[in-house]
């Protein structure tokens, strides 16, 4: 019997170091994470904001920016047959892929599950047709679909699938295909993340489109032009469609934004993509015109004519940036106080060396009192000029909705739940709100619901239930972080409506790993992904560092090392739990730092030839320096061209207030070309980066020895 005891002790011990083991990898994961939405946040905002306040010089620049940056305008039904023009482009004969004809039937939704899992890809005139049709379709339903258990036997919700499409394709393996005895809805979030999101599209508009009563699509925040930016969606569907991406690219943003916002099931369970608030309203969302909300990422109301050409006249080219709130560049290039924009690229030449100090003197000064970014909430209630004007025929037309409208949309897009009562901005994701058990009551009492289905969130079962059971977190992607991280799920419902949870893996790899493994593994995916997180921050590190240790020796306790983590990252991390894992050498509970930090920057193997201070700046921003590249180029091609290029820095400029000429300007595009072909590519955007940090960098470095010989010149002085 005390064996026995012996035997269950041990073993409740060894799984509860598991589980903790397990937490802290998820908390990892999920920090990082959402710290990439807050960077993605805090990067429209700045581009917002130069765009909202450079008047441009002439009207081919004003096209091109509001183009750019504002959100793009609908086509009308008669631009689409024209701009949509998908029987113009042939099929050659040595094509191998799945072929599609109208009206679809089944049996070409089925052959095109059957294409894609041989690895096969679907020509550009039957995606731009798909689209086509699904858009047509999308147009006819209302923003919240009302559908019923009645009609058939079994109502099944997937959640996100992030262009993951194993898990797709075994759901309707284990779940079988949509048919009229099993209806689906699928709860938003299809594309970013994983490589297939294309294809994912293709199968759930084509069995939308077979099956119209039978097959349901909510909107996610992921479906938005904006996001897919920075996620990996725009650079799939241009990777795999070079010739005609920026059409399917267009057609995505049009069918995305006609997308329903929700769907009731029998009136009593309400199907969302990420939550409520204590402001939402289902019947003003009932009315809203969905269409118009292209990007939550931003509201944008267009202003009346003669207001708006009154204000633009006023606002000056120089806008002094210290009398507004500005949004600071979320690009944090220097280990040093201050910030300076990524895309200033320049050759090292005296003239354009003395350009570059002057945009950094002028950013310093200028967003010194910017550093602290902007909330997304409070950016929202803004409503600031943009253009373009009414009265300018040859720009991008968008038409404004109603504030409140655009906040009902974000909210139910963004939102998650929490456990304590209230409801609050989520500052966490950086838009939306936490809503807690007494808005879900509140909410569900007012349109007499039983509970709420949404997604949005990864959870490591796949699923979770909250507020009472009222709340059911479904999320379809398993192995979203890492092989063996989370189980995938879905939930079904019959007339009952009792929720029937079903889980799974859909990598046969983690069938084959017993839990030690599969937590191990993921674990040092984790810790991967943290360090390099340290390593782009390590010269923030190194500051907080130096400030607890009074006495100069280079040695801090192990307490001070966990509050600097924190006060640096700021991801929320039990930083003293993780801390065996991050350190591995101390002295009396005492760690050097500085041999700490340089250990980490030895982990950074595969990019030897580029100096650590150097390659902090390229592990921090990347992200976002690939962002401004995709949003420079605006026609998708891959490729700045030296106008785009031009029409970009002249933004850039008139923000930092430094006159620069057009043949300055163009002198640092071709010495960014260093292929000599005429364009800028990713590669060479980077790299042009890279170079003007090394500038940087020799130049404080030569302030600093010059300082250095000032003061010793001053001491002999001193002496004598």
């Amino acid at each position: 019997f005390k064996a026995a005891v012996l035997i269950q002790r041990w073993y409740r011990r060894y799984i509860a170091r598991l589980e903790m083991r397990r937490r802290c990898t998820w908390t990892i994961f999920q920090s990082i994470e959402y710290s990439g939405h807050q960077d993605q946040v805090k990067l429209h905002d700045f581009f917002s904001y130069l765009v909202d306040h450079f008047t441009p010089s002439s009207q081919n620049e004003r096209n091109f920016l509001s183009c750019m940056f504002a959100e793009e305008r609908l086509l009308k039904d008669s631009e689409m047959e024209t701009y949509c023009d998908y029987e113009s482009i042939e099929v050659p004969d040595y094509y191998t892929g799945p072929h599609v004809s109208f009206p679809l039937l089944p049996d070409h939704a089925t052959a095109l599950v059957e294409a894609f899992k041989q690895k096969k890809q679907l020509h550009a005139r039957y995606v731009l047709n798909i689209l086509h049709e699904a858009r047509k379709y999308l147009i006819q339903l209302p923003n919240i679909n009302h559908i019923s258990t009645c009609y058939s036997e079994e109502i099944t919700v997937c959640g996100d699938l992030h262009g993951q499409l194993d898990d797709l394709i075994f759901i309707f393996y284990k779940n079988g295909l949509p048919s009229p005895e099993r209806s689906y809805v699928f709860n938003g979030d299809f594309v970013d993340r994983g490589k297939h999101s294309i294809e994912i599209l293709m199968i759930l508009f084509a069995f939308m489109l077979v099956y119209p009563k039978e097959f349901h699509l909510n909107r996610g925040n992921h479906e938005d032009h904006l996001v897919n930016l920075r996620y990996g969606f725009t650079k799939e569907v241009m990777h795999k469609y070079k010739v005609n991406g920026k059409k399917i690219l267009k057609m995505l943003q049009e069918v995305f934004c006609w997308l329903p916002l929700a769907t009731l099931i029998d009136e009593k369970v309400l199907i969302i993509h990420g939550g409520i608030s204590d402001k939402t309203d289902l019947e003003l969302l009932e009315k809203l015109e969905r269409h118009k909300i292209i990007s939550t990422m931003k509201y944008t109301k267009k202003p009346e004519k003669k207001k708006a050409a009154e204000e633009s006249r006023s606002i000056s080219a120089w806008f002094p940036l210290k009398s507004r709130s500005v949004p600071s560049s979320p690009l944090r290039l220097s280990p040093h106080k201050g910030s300076r924009s990524a895309s200033i690229p320049c050759t090292f030449t005296p003239d354009r060396k003395e350009i570059f100090k002057k945009v950094r003197q002028s950013v310093q000064l200028e967003l010194k009192e910017g550093q602290q970014q902007m909330d997304f909430s409070e950016f929202k209630d803004k409503e600031p000029l943009r253009f373009p004007l009414e009265s300018e025929p040859n720009s991008c037309d968008f038409q404004g909705v109603n504030q409140e409208e655009w906040k009902q949309v974000v909210d139910i897009l963004w939102s998650d739940p929490m456990p304590q009562e209230g409801c609050k901005a989520n500052t966490v994701r950086g838009g939306g709100c936490f809503f807690g058990p007494n808005v879900t009551e509140q909410v569900l009492q007012k349109y007499s619901l039983q509970f709420l289905i949404r997604s949005h969130e990864c959870k490591q079962e796949g699923y979770e239930f909250c507020h009472n059971r009222k709340v059911l977190t479904i999320f379809s992607a398993s192995n979203y972080y890492e092989v063996g991280s989370n189980r995938g799920a879905y939930v079904k419902l019959g007339p009952d409506l009792i929720p029937h949870i079903v889980q799974y893996q859909a990598n046969k790899t983690t069938h084959t790993l017993t839990m030690r493994q599969r937590i191990s593994r993921v674990e040092e995916s984790a810790l991967k992904a943290l360090r390099e997180k340290l390593f782009a921050h390590s010269s923030s590190l190194l500051a907080a560092f130096k400030s607890y240790d009074l006495d100069g020796s280079n040695f801090i306790t192990l307490n001070d090392w966990s509050v600097a983590m924190e006060s640096v990252l700021h991801l929320g991390l039990p930083w003293r739990v993780l801390r065996p894992q991050l350190v591995t050498h101390t002295i009396n509970n005492m760690l050097e730092y500085k041999s700490w930090l340089n250990d980490l920057a030895k982990e950074q193997v595969s990019h030897e030839n580029i100096q650590s201070s150097l390659l902090e700046v390229l592990y921090r921003n990347r992200s976002n320096l690939e962002t401004i590249f995709r949003i420079i180029d605006s026609d998708h091609s891959g490729l700045i061209s030296f106008d785009e290029f031009r029409q970009i820095w002249k933004l850039f400029s008139s923000h930092m207030n430094v006159d620069i000429t057009d043949e300055s300007i163009c002198d640092m595009a071709r010495s960014i070309d260093f292929n000599k072909d005429g364009n800028i590519d990713i590669n060479e955007f980077l790299e042009a980066f890279r170079l003007v940090e090394q500038s940087y960098l020799e130049d404080k470095d030569s302030e600093l020895k010059g300082s250095e010989t000032n003061e010793s010149s001053c001491s002999g002085q001193g002496v004598h």
